[in-house]
């Protein structure tokens, strides 16, 4: 019965759609020749329009007229008109930038505004200018506001209050996985987005659309390039380089973008408190080349892309000592740790996805889209450290000033494991569009099917004060094979010149827990008659996560396959308004919401490693304010400053505490991105990253009744990038190439963050939450050369 009903319903649809009059179809591009998401297209003099897709292209149905004026515009682009006539149906409008400055340093208009509830579209080059310690492209996301990370050796990052396991990230429409096993910020390799094969960024911070995945937190969505010329970078650092090359074939049926990257994080890691020998090793490949089959008249109806990707990580430690000094200045505590042993951690990562889109008419496309995930990771780990906590003379006129005067605690911690995981995942789903009058249809059906093997032993012990006490132990094998069902529709409708709304509903089946799950989500932006520099969005959706395997696995290693989905309610309201100071636009954007979650898993976190307890016994909510300004502060160079406010609660079933802070409440969030430049010369720039977070919570291991119960010391960073641009002469084309120096001093001010806290007790059995601090200052010289 529901099946005859969805083919009568498309078959209505497609024989309204043919039932139009004369079809309007093409591309919308930059001189570049990247295609342009989100350009308003309108018929002059009538309240009917449509606008581009993520691939730049759009269709556009008319009444039988001899002729009609078609306006295309875009932020930051001279808009066009563009005279048609009956016999023309397909269009490829290209849009000339309104500010254009030197290549490297070119800021085009504020296309990195708020287009829809809770989503901002960024300017690529914006994660090349941000000074960061590896040119991690998710560090341009920290700037924005809702999202956290207080870790810069980490790639992970958390939104409106989740954690780093409630984030979708797609690349091209293929889903993004992270490594499973990875506990610390510098044991990661290089996050997977590569910021060379990028052309458009599209970000979701809550409220998003039924044709994306089942998460709580957000969305990254990123296109790589389809060039249409030779192209090229390479750059190397202290701390690791690049090299990508992209470009077509003579006629146009094949274009390609591969890259390289290499990270050496050994100098930086040197500033850590832990003395060692570190050996680091990261390295990753990928290539995205998308194949035109279709005929020569016709050269944009059918598209293959092909997405590869490797990455091979590895992280060696052979620590010597320690010594961390904390407290204040009345009781001043200093710990000595001496280590013997060593870790070694082995992560290999194989990605591929395939992505066919066809044009099936002039209204209707449709995608297959297929990929495979293989991990292979690897952890030994067997550290013995000898560790004495004494307290610290910190009177100025004492003979025994900044020396150890009193022994609180002695003793050794063991730290032993063997880990290993074997992962493959595979994913399959064809989507489909149909552009009506006024209105857009989405559906789509998918499957994955995951097969993970996990191998567990671990433990840690203490021995202080002639007895030893077990501290944790865990030893599992686990194997889950599962199927996963899911299916969206949902339509945009143009409700008038003013209003535009998107409802859509998304279904879920997973076979391991049996748990069937629907979720309506609803959209709407309104840009008022009185003011067209005000846009009004919202959104309310029923966001839904099934558990995937770390959610699963419980503290002893134990999985938990009856475990449901958490539910989030999510509630959004914002504005937009745009500006206009010293002659130059500004876009001011602020936000309000609110989620209810349900079916909480409670989670603890530990330096980058989320750890479950596998029991739906919790609930919780988020609330919080965020606010962007963005615009050209200085002219031809932009910026933004961000805020975040927000509080996010939990109430565990039985524990008599009612609700307490979660991990994530991280109650207040400063971030800023700014770029100035010689006056009259862009070539001689600065760039300035600044984060500030106020402290998070956490408690002492093993202790459910106080977790979460201290607030931690607030994390702050500033890094400052100096660069300077040079002209040279091309060897390859008539363009020119472009060489750029920079020196980056990171983490200006030295500040002393705190990522976690060892825990150490005297013989009175009293527990001290040492601070394990993030790098130190440091200074990398960077040198890149775009051909």
């Amino acid at each position: 019965m529901r099946l005859s009903a969805l083919v009568l319903l498309f078959s209505l649809i497609t024989s309204f759609s043919s039932a139009q009059g004369q079809v309007i179809s093409g591309a919308v591009t930059n001189q570049a020749g990247l295609p342009l998401e989100g350009v308003n297209i309108t018929l002059k003099g009538q309240n009917k329009g449509t606008a581009t897709d993520s691939e730049g292209r759009f269709t556009l149905s008319l009444s039988n007229v001899d002729s009609i004026i078609i306006v295309f515009s875009f932020v930051g682009y001279v808009s066009a008109e563009k005279e048609v006539t009956q016999t023309e149906t397909n269009l490829n409008i290209v849009l000339i930038e309104s500010t254009e400055l030197l290549d490297e340093i070119k800021v085009t208009g504020n296309r990195d505004e708020t287009v829809g509830p809770s989503v901002t579209k960024l300017d690529p080059k914006s994660a090349e200018l941000l000074p960061t310690p590896f040119r991690e492209f998710n560090k341009i996301l920290v700037t924005l506001p809702g999202v956290v990370s207080n870790n810069e050796l980490s790639s992970t990052y958390s939104v409106r209050g989740g954690n780093f396991d409630e984030n979708l990230v797609y690349v091209n429409d293929i889903p993004i996985y992270r490594p499973f096993l990875v506990t610390n910020g510098q044991q990661e390799g290089l996050s997977f987005i590569n910021s060379d094969l990028v052309s458009s960024v599209e970000f979701s911070a809550g409220g998003w659309q039924a044709k994306y995945g089942d998460k709580l937190a957000s969305v990254l969505n990123v296109k790589y390039k389809t060039p249409e010329k030779f192209a090229g970078s390479i750059s190397g650092s202290l701390l690791g380089g690049s090299i990508h090359f992209e470009g077509a074939t003579n006629n146009e049926r094949l274009n390609y973008t591969v890259g390289a990257r290499h990270k050496s994080s050994r100098y930086l890691l040197n500033t850590l408190e832990t003395n060692g020998q570190y050996l680091p090793k990261f390295t990753d490949y990928q290539s995205y080349i998308n194949f035109n089959v279709g005929k020569k008249e016709d050269k944009n109806r059918t598209t293959i892309g092909l997405l590869t990707a490797y990455a091979r990580n590895r992280y060696e430690v052979t620590p010597e000592s320690r010594e961390t000094e904390f407290g204040n200045f009345n009781q001043s505590l200093r710990l000595y740790v001496a280590f013997v042993g060593k870790e070694l951690l082995e992560y290999d990562t194989y990605q591929g996805g395939i992505k066919l889109n066809h044009r099936i008419n002039k209204t209707w496309r449709t995608q297959l889209i297929t990929s495979v995930v293989k991990a292979t990771e690897r952890e030994y780990t067997e550290v013995e450290g000898g560790y004495r906590l004494c307290d610290v003379d910190k009177n100025l006129s004492s003979s025994t000033f900044n020396d150890c005067v009193f022994t609180r605690g002695i003793g050794t911690n063991y730290d032993y494991g063997r880990n290993s995981l074997e992962a493959e995942i595979v994913n399959a789903e064809n989507r489909n569009v149909i552009f009506l009058d006024n209105a857009t249809v989405e559906f789509g059906l998918g499957y994955s099917r995951q097969l993970i093997e996990d191998q567990l032993q671990e433990y840690d012990f203490t021995d202080s004060a002639d007895y030893v006490t077990q501290i944790n132990a865990v030893q599992a094998n686990n194997r889950i094979e599962s199927n996963q069902y899911t299916a969206f529709v949902q339509s945009t409708v143009s409700l008038s010149k003013s209003i535009t709304t998107t409802f859509g509903v998304r279904g879920n089946y997973w076979d391991l827990n049996e748990q069937f799950l629907i979720s309506p989500r609803w959209q709407i932006s309104i840009k008022p008659d009185f003011s067209r520099k005000v846009t009004f969005s919202g959104a309310v959706g029923i966001y839904q996560q099934p558990p995937f395997f770390r959610e699963l696995r419980n503290f002893d290693g134990v999985l938990n396959t009856k475990l449901k989905a958490q539910q989030s309610l999510h509630i959004i309201g914002g504005v937009n308004y745009g500006l206009t100071w010293w002659g130059r636009p500004f876009i001011l954007t602020s936000e309000v919401y609110y989620k209810k979650i349900k079916n909480v898993v409670p989670y603890e976190v530990d330096n980058v490693k989320v750890r479950y307890y596998a029991n739906n016994d919790a609930e919780a909510y988020a609330a919080g304010f965020d606010m962007r300004i963005s615009g050209e502060f200085i002219e031809g160079a932009e910026s933004w400053f961000s805020l975040g406010v927000l509080n996010v609660r939990e109430d565990v079933e039985g524990d008599g505490k009612g609700y307490i802070r979660r991990p994530s409440d991280q109650r207040l969030n400063v971030a800023v991105f700014f770029q100035d430049h010689i006056p009259n010369n862009p070539d001689i720039r600065v760039n300035l990253n600044f984060l500030y977070g106020s402290g998070l919570p956490f408690g002492a291991p093993g202790n459910f009744q106080r977790r979460n119960s201290f607030n931690g010391d607030a994390y702050t960073r500033i890094d400052m990038g100096f660069s300077r641009l040079f002209h040279l002469k091309s060897i390859f084309n008539n363009d020119e190439t472009l060489l750029t120096i920079s020196a980056e001093i990171l983490n200006l001010f030295g500040s002393d963050n705190a990522i976690s806290y060892t825990w150490i007790a005297d013989v009175n059995n009293n527990q001290y939450a040492v601070p394990n601090s993030l790098s130190a200052r440091f200074l990398n010289i960077r040198a890149r050369v775009r051909l």
